[in-house]
């Protein structure tokens, strides 16, 4: 799996996780319920990932949309 999107906002993250579940590309959001670890402050990103075999397909799909600004370096 290879981070694409690492932000504590929960649009982005639903965003780009109904973007890439639209177009069939699996993803995962990491440290999804690590919140409750830190007290629900926000401290801890979440990270979205994909396989890497659909990393640039993932990648033209959320710069095309928008998210060009949230993407992990390549």
């Amino acid at each position: 799996m290879v981070e694409l999107i690492r932000t504590n906002d929960l649009v982005v993250i639903g965003f780009a996780e109904a973007l890439l579940e639209e177009a069939g590309i699996a993803c995962f959001v990491a440290d999804g319920h690590m919140s409750v670890l830190e007290g629900s402050i926000g401290a801890l990103q979440r990270r979205v990932l994909v396989p890497a075999e659909d990393v640039e397909r993932a990648r033209r799909l959320l710069r095309g949309a928008g998210l060009a600004k949230e993407l992990r370096d390549d």
